[in-house]
């Protein structure tokens, strides 16, 4: 079938619609949940590395029961901090990278984690994908953070056309509106689980099929 010419604000407006019944992404959810502080929304984001949010949910909200700031997080011992988020993946790799960062935060910027990408890439686990994410979700500013929902679905609908996720970023920078760059983590994450899903996606209830190319990556 011939496609409509591509109109993002439309796509972004029916997806809205369309995830309202699904839970939200994790962060986000987070983030309404209260963990609202960029050494939050990091940690958490260092957690769901490689997990699925409905167990990097439960284990950020367990960590922060016990310790939510960098200097509670720091008087924990690395053993403890694995002991917390055990159920995530890679727990005593992470549990190590927690524990520094906190006690970074302490030496280096005074217990206060400043609002920078460069300082927030410098710790280690720490890609632009947490960065971005963590900066837009906390503090409101406008990057965009490419997870394999966002990289997969913006190629698919042939907005972009990009191999690596770190490539979708530099494209949608480029092309994305940007009142549209954190909100389309958001929505995608509900999205590609739900609907347009890696392996069999659901084309015939999909809200925008209308404007999708239906390109499926090797």
């Amino acid at each position: 079938m011939s496609k409509q010419p591509f109109e993002i604000e439309q796509v972004i407006a029916r997806i809205r619609e369309a995830v309202q019944e699904f839970p939200k992404a994790a962060m986000f959810e987070l983030y309404e949940d209260g963990y609202q502080s960029l050494f939050e929304q990091l940690i958490s984001c260092l957690i769901s590395v490689r997990t699925y949010d409905e167990v990097s949910l439960p284990v950020s909200r367990r960590l922060f029961d016990r310790a939510r700031t960098p200097e509670t997080i720091a008087q924990l011992s690395i053993a403890e901090i694995q002991t917390l988020i055990q159920d995530c993946t890679y727990p005593e790799q992470k549990a190590q990278q927690i524990h520094t960062i906190a006690q970074q935060i302490l030496t280096e910027y005074q217990g206060e984690l400043p609002a920078d990408l460069d300082v927030l890439l410098k710790f280690k686990g720490i890609g632009v994908k947490c960065a971005h994410l963590a900066l837009g979700i906390a503090c409101h500013q406008p990057y965009i953070s490419v997870d394999t929902h966002v990289h997969r679905i913006t190629n698919r609908w042939g907005y972009v056309q990009t191999k690596t996720p770190e490539k979708t970023t530099i494209a949608l920078t480029a092309k994305l509106p940007k009142q549209y760059w954190i909100e389309i983590n958001q929505l995608l994450v509900p999205f590609g689980k739900h609907i347009c899903t890696g392996k069999r996606p659901h084309c015939a209830t999909c809200p925008v099929l209308e404007w999708c190319e239906q390109i499926i990556q090797p």
